[in-house]
């Protein structure tokens, strides 16, 4: 899951060999990885700024820069990359902080914006504050969208409870496949972390930066230790929020966020049960959690408004393991379908929380491109079958929704790459933040983290469930950010778990529909962008 997982036994003739791949093989050395034909930063090309101020953010300005589709061809062909800035306003400047908000598919070309607003006065002016949209995404070129109306409702139901209804979802996983080879084949090949690492090489170069300073969130962070990994020499600060194991990619990474988001849909089902006032579903936590189930099994026989199905549903909740502010607004919609036979609520939820059809198109078609090139994903569906029945029979919340999310990768045809070591040795000290709850980037991620990056340290939000934790409220949290952009200062090294601790923010109150969190401008899923 964004990483996004949203959320049987069947006939033998489906579980078998995917496609034949295409391409050469593509195994990654670091020497193989350093960006050859990235230009020197004495060479780069100065970039064009202009204003693109918006009203949330009225200092930012935007710029492209081309880079090669293939660094290691830098004479063949070239695609653009957009950017975007807030210059730095004191008189002795930082240099380039670059952020990224995760994904893989979410554009960062707001979040420039919201991390100079977010951040301290003083230390957002020491930087210039640079957002992207990673290739493939937004307003770089080519932007992918491997095929339009995937997610338009009502999709099948994500439980394969007989062989026609998996050989339906199979089937339109590999069409989303292989309308990506039939549209993207000569892109996709490079549509990659590595790739996009090798871009903010080419950013730090245009830029006339020696080194630069790196803020990511969630699959950014995985972004940033990979840049890391590539290019220490280039990297000045690094934090990083909602750590990604770097030791789980990708096929691992979504098992065990189905085990982590079902833990954290309980815990907002328990929630439910403690305002059994306001919301009227009962006191006891497993009778409120069978009525959802009650509730998803209904909608596949009278989906809400035509538009809320099971599996929609589940992406409706999705969020709520994200950040619990916005267990209210389900909590209402949960009660009034449930008790009163209102759909209308749940139905705005549904709509209100989905991305835009056209940024939801791009973010899963450059997510599922990453993800499946990446790493080495299982060709035999039959393996894929056996892990998710059986997760499923401890964590049903999302379990095979995020199977079906991931399939295509069962079925692409652009060879795979080898996943790079993280390793921090040659890195100055990084900085990261993780809650102890965070289901799209589960702690254990964090702590694997630490002890690949030596020199790190580790704060911890104890006892919070959200993702994305900084700039979001939690002044203990943000002042360790700000010190430590500020100045380099960190916690005192305290060994392998936490080296500084925050506590995590009050639960929600109830009210009757909610309000949408105040949220990082990010994919929304972790590791994934919402569908």
């Amino acid at each position: 899951m964004n990483t996004r997982a949203v959320a049987l036994r069947s006939l033998a003739a489906l579980a078998g060999t995917a496609a034949a791949l295409t391409g050469p093989a593509a195994a990654l050395t670091p020497a193989a990885s350093a960006a050859p034909g990235v230009r020197d930063t004495a060479r780069a090309a100065p970039l064009a700024w202009e204003k693109c101020a918006t009203k949330a953010y009225p200092r930012l300005q935007c710029a492209s820069l081309k880079v090669p589709l293939d660094h290691r061809d830098p004479g063949g062909r070239r695609i653009t990359l957009a950017l975007s800035r807030v210059p730095h306003t004191a008189r002795t400047s930082q240099g380039p902080l670059l952020v990224n908000p995760g994904g893989p598919g979410g554009s960062g070309l707001s979040m420039a914006g919201f991390v100079a607003k977010s951040l301290p006065a003083k230390v957002a002016a020491q930087y210039d504050v640079i957002g992207f949209d990673p290739r493939g995404v937004g307003r770089s070129r080519p932007a992918l969208n491997c095929r339009p109306g995937h997610f338009a409702p009502v999709r099948p139901g994500s439980l394969p409870a007989t062989p026609a209804l998996e050989k339906i979802n199979l089937d339109r996983a590999r069409a989303f496949a292989d309308a990506c080879h039939a549209k993207y084949a000569d892109v996709l090949p490079f549509i990659d972390t590595v790739s996009t690492a090798q871009d903010m090489d080419a950013i730090r170069a245009a830029l006339g930066a020696r080194r630069v300073s790196f803020f990511g969130y969630s699959y950014g962070t995985y972004l940033g230790a990979v840049y890391g990994r590539l290019f220490p020499q280039r990297v000045r600060r690094m934090a990083l929020d909602s750590v990604v194991d770097p030791t789980g990619v990708w096929y691992d990474a979504n098992l065990r966020q189905n085990l982590a988001f079902d833990l954290r849909h309980k815990a907002l089902m328990a929630w439910i049960a403690r305002h059994d006032d306001a919301y009227g579903l009962g006191g006891d936590p497993a009778a409120v959690e069978a009525r959802w189930y009650a509730m998803r099994d209904g909608l596949a026989a009278r989906p809400a408004g035509g538009k809320v199905g099971p599996a929609e549903l589940e992406d409706t909740f999705l969020p709520g393991g994200y950040d619990d502010r916005h267990w209210p607004r389900l909590a209402h919609a949960f009660a009034a379908h449930a008790d009163q036979g209102d759909a209308r609520p749940l139905v705005a939820a549904y709509e209100d929380l989905a991305a835009s059809d056209a940024e939801k198109e791009n973010g899963y078609s450059v997510y599922t491109a990453v993800q499946c090139r990446d790493a080495l994903w299982p060709r035999d569906w039959g393996t894929w079958r056996a892990d998710h029945a059986a997760l499923h029979a401890k964590a049903p919340f999302t379990t095979w929704n995020n199977a079906w999310f991931n399939a295509p990768c069962a079925f692409w045809r652009t060879h795979h790459l080898s996943a790079p070591d993280v390793l921090g040795a040659k890195l100055p000290p990084v900085l990261l933040f993780q809650a102890t709850g965070d289901p799209a980037t589960p702690y254990a991620g964090a702590l694997a983290m630490h002890r690949r990056l030596p020199g790190s340290r580790l704060v911890v939000e104890s006892g919070g469930g959200n993702h994305g934790i900084t700039l979001n409220g939690n002044t203990c949290l943000d002042t360790h950010l700000a010190s430590y952009l500020a100045s380099g200062k960190l916690p005192r090294d305290r060994g392998e778990g936490a080296d500084a601790t925050c506590a995590a923010g009050p639960e929600p109150e109830p009210r009757s529909a909610g309000a949408a969190p105040r949220a990082v401008p990010a994919a929304g899923r972790g590791v994934l962008p919402p569908r």
